[in-house]
């Protein structure tokens, strides 16, 4: 059973990193009448961080219900005396799954809320990966951070102002803020704006626990010509990897855009030991060099394009609350699938059997020990991921 559907009609653009995400941004909040819901995995209060934090300011102190909710481990560096001055300017900050210094190791404290999601007057949505962090500055001196976001309007955001109001009620419950939950303000019209086909595909730990999932597998499954899968941390279960190897050798044409700096070494490393696998089955492997990759998309068949905040791995398809949108569109599809092939071609290097620094016996005892420690730190937590899905 699929627990989305599709809404025809919207009006869906890509955004290219935050530099073009954070102005639209920006200006919507500042456009925004009645009421605003923000949730982001990662608020940096940095340059980037204070933009956004002026301008849910300046729109709840005239009026605007602001609703922004932090994940507690993400954003757990955002300064505490800045979050009381937004409470003082009306902004109402709900912060989900709190960690605190004397926080015991549990498994449910690993249940993160990743989503990136912001709907404005219920007219306007973005969806994508992108954090609230300035890439432009960082102290690696950087290019920013590859990775996509899109505006959304028309019927589709029904189903995103749903979904955004429910989070919500179910994390002030948890903090004890009925007060914070009360009729919308305002509702979607589900009047046409375009003519793209789209579904809001959430990942959550009831009823959407493999929805992402199943949508990736139910198109590679029927895949004839191409899939480009574009993921900062990839480590998919065994039918998630089946299925990109059986595409493959009935010949589909496979390519995998993933990380090629090290951001985190265990995850790194555990990628890359299925490096060898998945090259044997003809699968194209590119990891891009240029500065972090952060994107998580894909595009299918030249018709089929995801873009959203899950990764292919055991946080994001097992554990986080998650926010994807699924487009049928081809011309949306060409649009992201040349952005991908630009990177492909004149930002990533090709992996190969011969690549040494991969495939030297130091690394791959270092991604084989890496992957069995994820694999055996799952294990430990209660989660299967190599058969996660019914």
């Amino acid at each position: 059973m699929r627990n989305f559907h599709f809404a025809e009609n919207n009006q869906i653009t890509l955004l290219h990193n935050g530099a073009e995400y954070f102005p639209e941004l920006e200006a919507a909040i500042d456009k925004a009448h009645t009421e605003i819901h923000l949730e982001t995995y990662i608020f940096e209060y940095d340059a980037i961080g204070q933009k956004i934090t002026d301008a849910l300011k300046r729109a709840a102190q005239r009026g605007v219900a602001v609703f922004l909710l932090l994940d507690g481990f993400g954003s757990q560096d955002f300064p505490r005396e800045e979050i009381q001055r937004m409470l003082q300017a009306g902004i109402r900050v709900l912060i989900f799954r709190p960690e605190y210094i004397f926080s015991k190791p549990r498994r449910y404290r690993l249940r993160r809320m990743h989503r990136k999601l912001v709907i404005i007057d219920a007219q306007t949505a973005f969806i994508g990966g992108i954090n609230i962090i300035d890439d432009e500055h960082n102290p690696e001196n950087l290019t920013p951070r590859f990775d996509y976001a899109v505006i959304i309007r028309g019927p589709l955001l029904m189903q995103i102002h749903k979904a955004a109001r429910h989070l919500w009620l179910i994390v002030a419950w948890a903090h004890f803020k009925k007060r914070w939950v009360h009729p919308a303000a305002i509702k979607p019209s589900g009047e046409p704006c375009g003519n793209q086909k789209a579904a809001l595909l959430i990942r959550d730990n009831w009823r959407h626990r493999h929805d992402i999932e199943h949508a990736y597998l139910d198109s590679i499954n029927q895949a004839h010509s191409e899939i480009i899968i574009a993921n900062a941390y990839f480590l998919p279960g065994r039918k998630f990897s089946n299925a990109l190897k059986n595409a493959a050798q009935r010949g589909v044409q496979v390519e995998l855009l993933l990380q090629g700096k090290i951001e985190y070494r265990l995850q790194y490393h555990a990628t890359q030991a299925l490096y060898e696998n998945l090259l044997g089955a003809g699968i194209k492997i590119y990891e891009y060099n240029r500065s972090y990759l952060h994107a998580k998309v894909a595009v299918i068949d030249q018709h089929w394009a995801t873009v959203g905040s899950s990764n292919i791995d055991p946080f994001s398809l097992l554990l986080a609350r998650e926010a994807n949108v699924v487009i049928e569109d081809r011309e949306f599809a060409a649009t992201l699938r040349t952005s991908l092939k630009m990177a492909i071609e004149q930002q990533s290097v090709p992996v190969t059997p011969a690549s040494k620094s991969i495939f030297s016996w130091r690394n791959y005892i270092v991604n084989w020990l890496s992957f069995h420690i994820v694999r055996m730190m799952q294990g430990i937590l209660g989660y299967d991921w190599h058969d996660n899905t019914p």
